[in-house]
């Protein structure tokens, strides 16, 4: 079975391109949502987190005021490092769970959706490597449409993520979204035919970029 991971940065068009690769019936795990259910009241990380970052991080119902965890995680280095260490290793787990789930069942193609793979632990739980590009005009209009914020500040989210330069460094695949929604569609649906027919031989050529 082939374990394609697909990211890119925010406002790219990801989230189309993996609904192509779903419509073809391909199982799919969506490693942001791996890492928000897994934080749900309940979740045995909750107190390691609030022993880390304050125990103020939890609600009165036991919830996780994300919003919260997020200003003091990511307002230094060393509270991002904390964070990563303490819930990468369950996203990972929960991904694997979802990988053997996919080759118990038969299937030969396996994707990873995450908006953050490349430099992680789950970077390494991937065969190949699919990125999705749009030009930075493009992406900044989609965010503050979906978000409903100032151009200016949709900016500032996606040049604080990881240069779109270090994921093309290492992508087997660039789909480029520098066209119309049917041109990415057309080029997704290439892709997932192509590699769904390899049959799961993992030995099949890697493209060059």
């Amino acid at each position: 079975m082939i374990t394609l991971g697909i990211t890119g940065r925010s406002g790219c068009g990801k989230s189309t391109v993996t609904a192509v690769f779903s419509a073809h019936g391909v199982p799919l795990a969506d490693a942001d949502q791996i890492s928000r259910e897994m934080l749900l009241p309940s979740s045995p990380l909750l107190p390691v987190l609030a022993r880390r970052f304050g125990a103020d991080i939890l609600r009165a119902d036991g919830s996780l005021d994300r919003r919260l965890l997020a200003d003091r995680a990511f307002a230094s280095p060393d509270g991002k490092a904390a964070l990563d260490a303490i819930t990468h290793p369950e996203i990972v787990r929960l991904i694997r769970l979802a990988k053997h789930a996919a080759e118990e069942a038969g299937a030969s193609l396996f994707v990873l959706d995450g908006a953050v793979i490349v430099g992680t632990e789950a970077e390494a739980e991937c065969d190949r490597l699919a990125v999705v590009t749009a030009p930075f005009e493009t992406s900044v209009a989609r965010i503050a449409k979906r978000d409903g914020i100032a151009p200016e500040m949709a900016a500032r989210r996606l040049n604080a993520q990881t240069p779109e330069e270090a994921l093309l460094a290492r992508a087997d695949y660039v789909l480029r979204n520098d066209a119309d929604l049917a041109a990415l569609e057309a080029a997704a649906n290439a892709l997932c035919e192509q590699l769904l027919a390899e049959g799961g031989t993992k030995g099949g050529a890697r493209p060059s970029v």
